[in-house]
């Protein structure tokens, strides 16, 4: 089967990775970048040292509104479907490409495989929200990540095609763990493992509305625990808009994206991490580092239920109270698989 893959934005990068080793052995596949995270942090490094194939194609769509953006990409999308004849569309996660890939694919009547299918964060208001269940409803094969997924889409009526691989994230986590081992950080920033706390923040609940970001940050700064922000982009430019200074914040270093393999580096060796990402959630979990979640929902309950993730939401308080105090020690069961997502993944396009 020739399958036209789909991918945009940083977590669709690290779990293409292990998928398309794996379905390369096998099967021919065309991979098409639509531009959605275009920064050299943001982007290529990820290419680079994950080993991810070169794309055929980089639509350079770039930010924008997301009518704008999602425009450009089914633009982008229709003609190269047409001309490659795919026998199916690969997409990945809840971004605008995967909705965008999903609705040309759905009109030219190609089937579409969704990995990371049945994620409900159950908030109509988070784009990725929409974009999850418009994906999951064109689906012909959809590959999730967990039974609590599988769950979710029976409630909605969705039975056929459905079927649990386990988390292709954690086959990167597995897969990159020797060279992620090999990194100097945190020691390049002269922070010693397992004393200071990991931040990420770039969803737009937390960073349009500046009153929540500053929540964050200086709940964060009025701990004694230092913390690490490798800033986002979009963020960093937000801030800069706003007039926050980030000399504001006294107990956080601002540095600048990450590849995957520093990043897990710092992740592992953190005393705790504070975000408002889905995938660091469960990288968290896995490293077994306590997560602060400053969400009022997640997609992945099961780290809440286990106790290593707690749900405060962008309280300063309570952000400073969890970074204190927040320390699970409880067992973390194998809720995401055993690390063989992808090759499920392929034997469920095999048996198709």
């Amino acid at each position: 089967m020739k399958i036209f893959t789909i991918i945009g934005a940083r977590p669709q990068f690290v779990k293409c990775a292990p998928v398309s080793a794996a379905l390369r052995k096998e099967h021919p596949e065309f991979l098409v970048h639509t531009g959605q995270h275009y920064d050299e942090n943001m982007s290529h490094i990820f290419f680079d040292e994950m080993g991810i194939p070169k794309p055929n194609v980089n639509l350079n769509v770039g930010s924008g509104t997301h009518a704008t953006q999602t425009a450009a990409m089914m633009t982008g999308l229709e003609p190269l479907m047409l001309e490659q004849k795919p026998d199916a569309v690969m997409i990945y996660g809840d971004t605008n490409s995967t909705v965008a890939g999903a609705l040309v694919a759905a009109k030219l009547h190609i089937p579409v495989i969704h990995i990371e299918a049945g994620l409900r964060s159950f908030n109509l208001k988070m784009p990725e929200e929409i974009n999850r269940i418009v994906a999951d409803r064109l689906s012909k094969i959809l590959c999730c990540p967990t039974e609590t997924a599988i769950e979710n889409l029976a409630k909605e009526g969705i039975t056929n095609g459905v079927i649990n691989t386990g988390d292709v994230m954690y086959d990167a986590v597995l897969m990159f763990k020797p060279l992620s081992e090999k990194s100097k950080f945190p020691e390049i920033l002269g922070t010693k493992s397992k004393e200071y706390n990991l931040i990420t923040i770039h969803r737009a609940s937390n960073t349009d509305n500046t009153d929540n970001l500053l929540n964050i940050l200086n709940g964060a700064n009025d701990s004694s625990r230092h913390s690490i922000f490798p800033i986002h982009p979009r963020t960093k430019n937000i801030m800069k808009n706003n007039g926050i200074s980030i000399d504001s914040f006294k107990n956080i270093k601002f540095i600048e994206p990450l590849g995957y393999l520093d990043f897990m580096a710092l992740a592992a060796n953190a005393k705790t991490i504070t975000t408002d990402s889905g995938g660091l959630q469960k990288e968290a979990y896995w490293h077994g580092v306590p997560c602060i979640t400053v969400r009022n929902e997640t997609e992945w309950v099961e780290t809440v239920e286990s106790g290593w993730n707690c749900l405060i939401g962008p309280d300063r308080e309570k952000i400073t109270n969890a970074l204190m105090n927040f320390s699970p020690s409880g067992e973390r069961p194998e809720y995401y698989g055993n690390g063989n997502a992808s090759g499920k993944i392929v034997e469920a396009i095999n048996l198709d």
